[in-house]
């Protein structure tokens, strides 16, 4: 295998062994995904053409529950994207003792070049395409990079459609109306926002000094910078796809954000209509957006951004992988040589699948919570594995990531050898 995202993923695999005893049996099966289907996804265009679209499914484990994992919509979204995404998954689910594997999917595509109708007509054909290889009981999807409640409605939708039976626990992120959960659309950045707060204060960093930058203002990321500004950090760089803005003395986040809802981008928000005066700024690029010299640095864009190639640049003492992956495990070596602590996506991120959860279970017993009870269970989930990792990473004295992994890792070697491994039968 060349040197995939895969391939780099199973790198944080191999140093987390070093400090744990598991079978041989579980090795093997956590080095290659179970099941991965390749689908074609032919669509009428609005203008009366067919143009095929090629979708992934890949249900990495599924030892302690069904799979579990999101549904992208990007242009650069392949196999070995998909793959190392579900391996994620896996790990992050152990780590939350969620009773799920890890799975997730994805479509090559780029959205923002599709009308609503054509969007709704590739979802649904996705459905049609995988239905066999989905279900509350085998394998459950979710929102990610540039899919969001209306379109797992519709994918809901379908799936009930060609079951014949209404079947809300397939998808989770859907509308409220359609079984979705209270706190799922900003679980992501909620969960996230748990895991700062208790590692900051173990590092005695005070709110009101201590400064943020943002890179990827999407979904969790704009979320994220306005409940760390509205918690009094000061979030002084943000950016999206096109660029980003930064200000040493801060910024005012909501403003952006509703900026960034009326015009796309976040680069003019500080230059143009009543907002030009409020603060001085400096127009920046994503690649010097991660190169700042702030106490916390939030990756919450896509994978790779932060490489062997720019790691020696990073000036940021604390890095929140609110993305997934987007550190290489070549970088990560150099950021540990710099005493630079890395919290790793697969804790960082976890409260959107932790929702997922709660909202997989509501729809199953057909009681629902309130957003007070669902932020509170999200909460204490959160808080409970933090702590857990950390005391792992002091006891062992390593890095987050590796403590993380070596949580996952028990967690998932415990399920495996219930099932019978080779030493069992070996010695009976």
């Amino acid at each position: 295998m060349s040197k995939s995202l895969l391939a780099d993923a199973n790198v944080r695999l191999e140093e987390a062994l070093k400090y744990v005893s598991i079978s041989e049996d579980a090795f093997s099966r956590l080095k290659y995904p179970k099941a991965s289907l390749s689908v074609s996804i032919p669509i009428r265009m609005d203008d009366g053409s067919l143009k095929i679209f090629q979708g992934y499914r890949v249900r990495y484990d599924d030892t302690r529950g069904p799979g579990k994992g999101g549904v992208r919509y990007h242009p650069s979204v392949s196999i070995d994207e998909v793959q190392s995404l579900a391996f994620w998954m896996t790990f992050k689910c152990a780590l939350l003792n969620l009773p799920f594997g890890g799975a997730k999917g994805g479509i090559t595509v780029n959205p923002k070049e599709l009308s609503k109708t054509e969007l709704e007509r590739l979802s649904r054909g996705y459905i049609e395409a995988i239905a066999d290889f989905i279900g509350p009981d085998v394998d459950i999807l979710a929102p990610d990079v540039y899919t969001n409640e209306m379109i797992m409605g519709w994918m809901m939708d379908q799936y009930s459609i060609i079951r014949r039976r209404f079947s809300p626990g397939v998808v989770t992120g859907k509308p409220l109306t359609m079984g979705g959960s209270q706190g799922r659309d900003t679980a992501t950045a909620t969960g996230a926002f748990h895991v700062i707060n208790v590692m900051l204060k173990k590092f005695n960093l005070v709110k009101e000094t201590t400064t943020v930058a943002v890179q990827g203002f999407g979904n969790a990321g704009a979320q994220m910078a306005e409940l760390l500004f509205k918690a009094g950090y000061k979030v002084v760089a943000v950016s999206d796809s096109q660029g980003g803005i930064y200000a040493p003395q801060g910024l005012d986040i909501p403003s952006i954000r509703q900026y960034k809802k009326s015009h796309r981008t976040v680069t003019g928000v500080y230059c143009q209509d009543s907002v030009c005066n409020i603060v001085d700024h400096e127009v920046i690029t994503n690649e010097q957006l991660l190169t700042l010299d702030v106490d916390v640095l939030i990756p919450a864009a896509l994978e790779k951004q932060i490489t062997e190639k720019n790691a020696s640049e990073i000036q940021a003492k604390f890095i929140f992988e609110v993305a997934n992956g987007p550190i290489t495990s070549s970088a990560d070596h150099i950021l540990n040589g710099k005493g630079i602590h890395v919290f790793p996506d697969i804790l960082v991120n976890a409260g959107g699948v932790t929702v997922s959860y709660l909202e997989w279970v509501q729809n199953r017993n057909g009681l629902y919570w309130s957003l007070t009870e669902v932020h509170e269970k999200l909460k204490v989930r959160m808080i409970e594995e933090t702590e857990a990792v950390w005391s792992i990473s002091q006891k062992f004295e390593v890095n987050m990531r590796t403590s993380a992994y070596i949580h996952a890792l028990n967690r998932l070697n415990e399920a495996m050898s219930a099932k019978g491994t080779r030493d069992y039968y070996q010695n009976h």
